[in-house]
């Protein structure tokens, strides 16, 4: 789960991290009693959604007057925003930050992470703050400062000593730099984070570290043991299908293919998509109904495939092992009767009573193609995206 900028500050803020000072307004005329309160000749405009790369799609702007401050406020809420990591709609823009400007002197980058490889909460940490993480990775990778915190253990004051002498700060900025870095672990170990990050992290000419921007993503499968967390959510920043899709407990993401997938089991999900790739198609989404998948929810599946403009067709792969492929046949039929179902569509079974759910499938009054064979399946149903017909 995502949150806002703003929200991850004030999460920053609690836990000791020093941050700018910003007011959040959602209607433009705010925007002078706004700059007033935080004083000073510089603000800064900032559209909150849910994405990366604001800056570039124009989402940043810095006014040296509450005139021009007013007009970037104005021209932000109540559009959306496009930026590199959105699609061609964008986001909506509910909220703006109007921060104070900084007096910058020097930009970090600090961020957190699970680094799957070594089992632990890693630290990165790098000099080229407020540019693109992975764009420094790619090019300049001696530049990533990595640090892996013992999974038994915690963040010692000792580590921070050591990051922070990579990233050769001064030693009277070093107390500073540690308090961020132990905020910034506790926020993470506390709230099941799955990444955390300050770009830019930057020094001023007073000498004081601040939090210009943040970022944090949690973990979805944790927050039902984290409620402050969850209720930070902003689900006009999700997309529609997925956001529906988790109301019924399926694991839903859009793609641009034109082969929709409903599969049981992730591994699968992964494996499924990967065959329409190699036989020469393109998935419209990951698709996961679980292991114990009801009527109710593989209705609810077909009617989110089918609600994607690029589906032409739809390819169903279920292993029949916590329940009867048979059982799942007559909840095929069931939900493509409630869905109404009009795209071409190949059902492939396998596992227990796989033969019989085929039967079943085979002798309904609906025209549905069947394979117990996968690589034939995915052939077909590429074949059907392409010309309407089966191969």
């Amino acid at each position: 789960m995502h949150i806002h900028e703003y929200q991850a500050k004030q999460l920053f803020s609690q836990n000791g991290i020093q941050v700018p000072e910003f007011i959040i307004i959602s209607d433009y005329s705010e925007t002078a009693s706004a700059c007033e309160k935080l004083g000073g000749s510089v603000w800064v405009v900032k559209a909150q959604v849910h994405a990366g790369g604001r800056g570039k799609g124009g989402g940043v702007v810095v006014c040296f007057t509450i005139e021009d401050t007013i007009s970037a406020s104005e021209k932000l809420l109540g559009g959306r925003l496009i930026t590199p990591q959105t699609d061609a709609k964008g986001l909506p823009i509910n909220q703006v930050i109007i921060e104070a400007g900084q007096d910058i002197q020097k930009e970090l980058y600090l961020g957190m992470l699970v680094d799957r490889s070594t089992s632990s909460i890693t630290v990165l940490a790098s000099t080229e703050g407020g540019m693109d993480i992975e764009e420094v990775a790619a090019n300049t990778p001696e530049k990533i400062i990595k640090y892996a915190i013992d999974p038994l253990g915690t963040l010692e004051e000792s580590a921070c000593n050591e990051i922070a002498n990579k990233l050769q700060l001064d030693s009277s900025l070093r107390p500073q730099f540690a308090t961020t870095l132990s905020g910034l672990y506790k926020i993470f170990s506390k709230n099941d984070g799955n990444l955390i990050e300050i770009n830019p992290l930057i020094i001023t000419g007073t000498g004081e570290i601040i939090a210009l921007d943040g970022k944090i993503d949690f973990d979805d499968n944790a927050l039902y043991r984290n409620e402050a967390i969850a209720a930070l959510r902003d689900t006009s920043q999700e997309d529609e299908k997925e956001r529906d899709a988790s109301e019924f407990q399926l694991n839903y993401v859009s793609l641009d293919g034109t082969v929709g997938c409903m599969v049981n089991g992730a591994g699968l999900a992964m494996a499924t998509m990967d065959l329409i790739e190699y036989h020469g198609g393109s998935p419209a989404n990951f698709l996961d109904v679980g292991g114990t998948a009801t009527a109710d929810r593989v209705a609810k599946a077909f009617e989110i495939i089918q609600g994607g403009a690029d589906v032409k067709a739809i390819l169903v792969n279920i292993f029949g092992g916590i329940v009867r492929c048979d059982l799942i046949a007559q909840g095929i039929l069931q939900a493509i009767e409630k869905v109404g179902l009009t795209l071409p569509i190949v059902v492939r079974l396998e596992g227990t009573n796989a033969a019989q759910g085929l039967e079943i499938l085979n002798n309904s009054d609906f025209n549905i193609s069947t394979e117990a064979d996968l690589t034939q399946a995915a052939q077909q149903v590429v074949a059907m995206a392409e010309n309407g017909v089966p191969a």
